[in-house]
C-alpha cells in the first residue's frame, strides 16, 4: 500500500482584510520567518499561498471565503466567535490590537485555534506557536462564551474606564489627567485579580458595606452623569454579590 505524501509545512501565508489584526499579524508573521502576501484590502486579488488567513469583520467571512479562488491549501479566520463551518481553522489571538504591532505582541499571550481536521488544527497551532503564542483549544459550540468572556474582560473595561473617565472631568479633572491618575490604579487592579482571583482583588466601599459612601457616590454620579446611573447600580449589585462570595471563603 502507497501512503499518501505528507504535506509540507506552512512556508507562504496570504492575509486578507488590511484593519488592525490584519496588519499587526501580516507584519508578526513576516518576522517568524514567513513569506507574507498582504494584507490584501476589500476587493484585491489574493495570491496563491499555503494559508489564507481571513482578518476580515465576522460578518464578511462567508463571503470572503466564498471568494478565494481555492489554490490554498487551508483557509482560516481569526475570529473568536464564528464558527469554522466555511473554513478550515480558526486562529483567534487573545489580545487587543491597533495595528502597527509585530511579534513581541504576540509573545506569550493565548490563542484560541480549531480545526475541521488535524492537519487544519495543526496549522493553526504551528502558526501561533510560531508567533510566540500559547494555542489553546475553543470548538464551536463553545466560542459564544468564550468570545464573550474577552468582550466583558477588554471591551467593556474600556467603557468602564470610559465612564470613570466622564465622571472625572465632574471632579475637575482633564481627561488626559484622569487617565493618567486613575491607569496606575487600573493596572494594579488587574494584576491583582490576575494573581490572586476576583474576590481577593476586591476593595472600595461596597466590599467594606459602607453603604454611606456608595450613596454618596451615586448622588455625584446623578449630578455629573445621570444617564450612568442604571450602570452604576447594575455594577453596585454585582459587586456587592461578590464582596458576598469574598465573605463565605474561609
Amino acid at each position: 500500500m502507497t501512503l499518501p505524501e505528507p504535506q509540507p509545512a506552512v512556508r507562504t501565508v496570504a492575509v486578507v482584510g488590511a484593519g488592525r489584526l490584519g496588519r499587526a499579524i501580516s507584519r508578526a508573521l513576516a518576522e517568524s520567518g514567513f513569506e507574507v502576501h498582504g494584507p490584501t484590502a476589500r476587493g484585491e486579488a489574493v495570491p496563491d499561498a499555503d494559508v489564507v488567513l481571513l482578518c476580515v469583520p465576522d460578518a464578511e467571512i462567508a463571503n470572503a471565503a466564498a471568494a478565494l479562488p481555492g489554490t490554498a491549501r487551508l483557509v482560516g479566520h481569526t475570529s473568536g466567535a464564528t464558527p469554522i463551518a466555511g473554513v478550515d481553522f480558526g486562529l483567534h489571538p487573545l489580545r487587543a490590537f491597533v495595528g502597527d504591532e509585530g511579534r513581541g505582541a504576540f509573545r506569550g499571550i493565548g490563542c484560541a485555534v480549531a480545526g475541521r481536521t488535524p492537519e487544519a488544527l495543526d496549522a493553526a497551532r504551528a502558526l501561533a506557536e510560531a508567533l510566540g503564542a500559547t494555542p489553546f483549544p475553543i470548538d464551536d459550540a463553545r466560542r459564544a462564551a468564550y468570545h464573550a468572556a474577552a468582550s466583558i474582560a477588554s471591551n467593556f473595561l474600556v467603557t468602564l474606564q470610559a465612564a470613570a473617565e466622564q465622571v472625572a472631568g465632574a471632579a475637575g479633572l482633564a481627561p488626559e489627567d484622569a487617565r493618567a491618575l486613575l491607569a496606575p490604579l487600573v493596572r494594579a487592579t488587574v494584576e491583582n485579580w490576575a494573581a490572586h482571583g476576583p474576590a481577593a482583588a476586591l476593595t472600595g466601599p461596597v466590599a467594606r458595606g459602607d453603604e454611606g459612601t456608595v450613596e454618596r457616590q451615586r448622588e455625584g454620579i446623578a449630578e455629573a452623569a445621570p444617564e450612568l446611573i442604571p450602570l452604576f447600580d447594575v455594577l453596585v449589585d454585582r459587586t456587592r454579590a461578590l464582596a458576598a462570595q469574598k465573605e463565605d471563603t474561609p
